[in-house]
């Protein structure tokens, strides 16, 4: 008999098509028990603009029935779909703050986030770089890893949200081992994956080209592989960018780990675009999430995909699943 597990679902933005999406999911079947924290005259009112007959139940501690529930976290300020608004960003942390602290108490068994815009909540007086680090900092993780994925593809990141030109700065040796002790840990733990096979990119083009492009690979990532494979983590590279994605390449690694943001980033959305599940490695929680924005030129006026935040949900459940082993 399949279990009901207990998920948060924080919807991100609300005006955004984190609503839009809770909308389409709220009467919708599903084998787990999804707990919605948002407003709920928020989800209400969209639901209603976008023509669907969406109803919520009010959340009870003590049912572990599948479905759809929702605890209530005021708004204060009005909402307007496709207006993002910083006096919102209040809102937003405490639907997050509620969500981990069900998640490290063993109330929920694992967190799935809807998109935020960080300029409006940076802007709404909050030090908000993204999801990974505040979560991580919320929660007490040293060292947050971000991976995206999919059915075919896993690529992490050795920085997230940092300008490119502070790229370099943060590619350091220490830093690099780190994160692959964190990236192995939870996809051999988390993920099943026995010895999971990592391979690293470059920074620079073509990996350096002997440090004529560069000497971070010299100095920093190949002394990085060769204490990670010391300590028995089956670790490949530095490979270039732009060869390491080739079918041929990947058919090679359970996942690649790039330096940047933009690196990785953009190989496995455009491969994918609305299937992909952002996951955050390294926390003492389950955590996944979306992998778009909050798409305000399309919030309450239909034309969500909701493919992500499905994804994001299947991935949250089996993973709980697993850790209950």
């Amino acid at each position: 008999m399949t279990k009901t597990h207990t998920l948060a679902l924080t919807p991100g933005d609300p005006a955004g098509i984190g609503p839009d999406l809770v909308a389409m999911l709220a009467n919708s079947r599903t084998v787990d028990r999804i707990v919605v924290i948002a407003d709920h005259n928020v989800l209400t009112e969209r639901a209603k603009l976008l023509g669907r007959n969406a109803s919520f139940s009010d959340y009870l501690p003590e049912k572990r029935a599948p479905g759809v529930e929702i605890i209530h976290i005021d708004c204060q300020f009005p909402v307007t779909p496709s207006e993002g608004d910083h006096r919102h960003s209040s809102y937003l942390i405490n639907t997050l703050n509620r969500a981990v602290e069900g998640c490290l108490s063993g109330e929920f068994d694992a967190l799935v986030t809807g998109p935020v815009n960080k300029e409006k909540m940076m802007q709404g007086g909050f030090d908000f770089s993204g999801h990974t680090e505040y979560l991580a900092k919320k929660s007490g993780a040293e060292l947050p890893v971000m991976l995206l994925m999919n059915q075919s593809l896993k690529v992490a990141l050795v920085t997230t949200h940092v300008p490119l030109s502070e790229v370099p700065r943060y590619i350091s040796r220490e830093r690099i081992v780190a994160i692959v002790r964190v990236l192995h840990k939870d996809l051999t733990e988390r993920f099943g994956l026995d010895s999971p096979h990592i391979g690293i990119c470059g920074l620079n083009p073509h990996a350096g080209e002997g440090g004529e492009l560069g000497r971070e690979e010299i100095t920093d990532i190949i002394p990085a592989i060769d204490s990670l494979r010391e300590e028995g983590i089956n670790a490949s590279g530095p490979f270039p960018a732009d060869t390491i994605f080739t079918s041929h390449q990947l058919s090679n690694f359970d996942v690649v780990l790039a330096m940047y943001h933009d690196q990785g980033l953009p190989v496995i959305k455009h491969s994918a675009f609305g299937k992909i599940v952002n996951v955050t490695l390294g926390l003492p929680i389950i955590r996944t999430s979306v992998d778009h924005g909050t798409a305000y030129d399309i919030a309450g006026r239909g034309g969500a995909d909701a493919g992500s935040l499905q994804a994001a949900l299947a991935l949250a459940s089996q993973l709980s699943a697993r850790s209950q082993n």
